[in-house]
């Protein structure tokens, strides 16, 4: 009896482990047949026979939960409606501190207009449609990306878009709402902020990353136009694969420890590269490979395409292996003369350069899930009863959440300004002048992750660290903040490099 109306009375009636129906929200569930199937046990389900069970429920189910079992929904308490808000795709969160102040209603930015607003909500309804499925369930299974997906974020230009601002847009209208002439860093940074909310970490560097901060290094350095526009059409199309192969077991932060040797033949037609690269992002299906190498006089980075000599195989690290972190050796691989980027033996500035967006880029993703997490607390501290009363009601908790909501204003407002910084230079003035300020709001932002991921499981408890339930997405990003901090450069190596970029060219100035 579907969409019945029923009484508090007639539920009551109900109480018995082969006629068991509960109140949830207003809502009336039978599970009767549900008992013996419930992950939870039967006696759990007995406890609440008859009776409303919101608090209850909600002090040990997501939400998702009554979504994934509408099906043993029959009916409303009469008089009564559901309260809880069920999100559609695309919608803002009415949690305080949930959604960036920029797109809060009630709040204004100089920085933003109605195309970044517009395109937040299509890269969103996106997302919530096709990508978090798929990353939920690659998280878990450990599989690599679906060449569906792949197809589809192509289709919409998605792959193009990911790249961040320039010529490679041109033409486009992205979403129908952004063309690609007007697509800035604002822009970009909606775009990365709002991809991170499939909250699966290992998919998300799954999903792409590896093409992120190498085919941009591709663009802006490959000298043969003709071979630059078949990799674009080839990699943008989401036919090929590329990723960025720059660290070794022996050079991570330290890039100039480098090993891995490119030397030319005789005829000086190619060059043949030998060595080892580590912890490649994408590197298990990836058809080029971005390079560092060590060449005669200095370093060079080479476009590798993959072939006999070069073999891969899979890291096992903390976050899902959807990730494709692959281990790389080079043995004695041809590669043509036309696949170097930028000038031979003057690589370092390809690859310092590049590393500009990238760690853009994961700023946005560390500083996105941070909010996520956040939200997670205030959800959690309002429903969760603990002393007959409210999590949040305890002055402790508060302390903690006003801690972690400060870090994350903090942050997106820092992100914000170098965001719009961007906007206004150069690619030349970007290498020049911003290197040490991403490099310091990396460095800080992390360090702020780390801080809210602590608070965060502590708040949670025994469910901050259990990979299923209502603390699933805290116990991941507890687990897997460490990439930000370490991946694109550590967090020591970047606090040094804003602090040494500020001292250049000091004035002289005096105490």
């Amino acid at each position: 009896m579907p969409h019945a109306s029923l009484t508090r009375e007639s539920v009551a009636t109900h109480n018995k482990p082969d006629d068991l129906w509960c109140i949830i929200d207003h809502q009336v569930y039978d599970l009767s047949d549900f008992v013996d199937a419930h992950p939870g046990g039967s006696v759990v389900l007995e406890q609440v026979a008859g009776t409303d069970a919101t608090s209850a429920f909600y002090n040990l189910h997501r939400q998702e939960v009554l979504q994934k079992y509408g099906s043993l929904c029959i009916g409303t308490v009469e008089g009564e409606k559901s309260e809880v808000i069920v999100p559609q795709p695309g919608d803002l969160s009415p949690v305080p501190y949930a959604e960036p102040l920029w797109l809060r209603p009630q709040f204004k930015s100089p920085y933003f207009n109605e195309s970044h607003r517009q395109l937040r909500r299509k890269v969103r309804e996106f997302v919530d449609t096709h990508v978090t499925p798929e990353a939920q369930q690659k998280e878990k299974d450990g599989t690599y990306i679906s060449q569906e997906l792949i197809d589809r974020m192509a289709a919409q230009d998605i792959l193009a878009m990911r790249l961040g601002p320039g010529k490679h847009l041109h033409g486009k209208n992205l979403f129908g709402v952004v063309k690609g002439e007007e697509f800035d860093y604002l822009h970009d940074m909606v775009q990365a902020q709002e991809f991170v909310r499939a909250n699966a970490r290992g998919f998300q560097d799954g999903n792409m990353a590896g093409m992120m901060i190498s085919l941009t290094a591709v663009l802006q350095w490959m000298g043969n136009e003709a071979l630059k526009k078949k990799l674009a059409d080839e990699v943008l199309s989401g036919k090929k694969k590329m990723c960025l192969a720059i660290t070794e077991a022996f050079a991570g932060s330290d890039v100039a420890g480098l090993r891995t040797t490119a030397t030319k033949t005789p005829d000086g037609k190619h060059y043949i590269v030998r060595g080892t690269k580590k912890w490649i992002t994408n590197g298990m299906w990836c058809d080029y490979f971005v390079t560092g190498c060590r060449t005669e006089k200095g370093f060079s980075v080479l476009l590798i395409p993959r072939q006999e000599g070069v073999e891969t195989s899979l890291i096992k690290t903390s976050y899902s292996t959807a990730a494709g972190t692959a281990f790389v050796e080079f043995n004695d691989v041809k590669v043509p003369v036309d696949h170097l980027l930028g000038e031979e033996h003057k690589g370092f500035i390809v690859i310092m350069s590049n590393f500009n967006h990238e760690r853009f880029m994961m700023c946005c993703g560390v500083i996105r899930m941070s909010r996520t997490v956040v939200e997670e607390c205030l959800k959690w501290c309002n429903q969760r009863i603990v002393f007959g009363k409210a999590l949040i009601e305890q002055p402790a908790i508060r302390q903690k959440l006003a801690k972690m909501i400060s870090l994350v204003e903090a942050n997106q407002a820092w992100l914000e300004q170098i965001a719009y910084q961007m906007s206004n230079m150069s690619y030349a003035q970007q290498s020049k002048l911003l290197g040490g300020p991403i490099g310091l709001l990396k460095s800080f932002a992390t360090r702020s992750a780390h801080e809210i991921a602590d608070e965060a499981v502590n708040i949670f408890g025994g469910r901050g660290i259990t990979a299923s339930g209502m603390g699933r997405v805290v116990e991941m990003f507890h687990r897997t903040y460490k990439f930000d901090a370490i991946l694109g450069g550590t967090e020591e190596i970047l606090a040094d490099l804003g602090v040494r970029q500020a001292m250049k060219g000091f004035p002289k100035a005096m105490l």
